[in-house]
C-alpha cells in the first residue's frame, strides 16, 4: 500500500515539474530596451596583463569607456564599421 502512495506522489511531483517547465518555455522573452538607450558598436579590447580579449557589441554611447580586467583598463584593438 505504501508503495502505491509513494508512486502517486512521485508521479504528481513529475507532472508538477513538467508544468512549471512548460510554463517557463511558453513565457515570451522580455522586450528589448528602447532604441535610444543602447547603441550598436563593434569594439574589441585586450587585457595587457593576461591577454584576455573582449568584444563589445552594444554600449550606452558610441565611445564607451574601456572595460577593466586585472584591475586595469583594457587596450582597444579593433574598431569595426557597422
Amino acid at each position: 500500500m505504501s508503495q502505491i502512495v509513494i508512486a502517486i506522489l512521485v508521479a504528481g511531483a513529475l507532472i508538477w515539474v513538467g508544468f512549471i517547465i512548460l510554463k517557463m518555455l511558453a513565457t515570451p522573452p522580455p522586450e528589448p530596451p528602447p532604441a535610444g538607450e543602447l547603441r550598436k558598436v563593434k569594439l574589441q579590447y585586450r587585457c595587457s596583463l593576461c591577454g584576455t580579449e573582449v568584444r563589445m557589441t552594444t554600449a550606452n554611447n558610441e565611445t564607451p569607456d574601456p572595460p577593466r580586467h586585472c584591475m586595469d583598463e583594457m587596450d582597444l584593438l579593433v574598431v569595426e564599421e557597422l
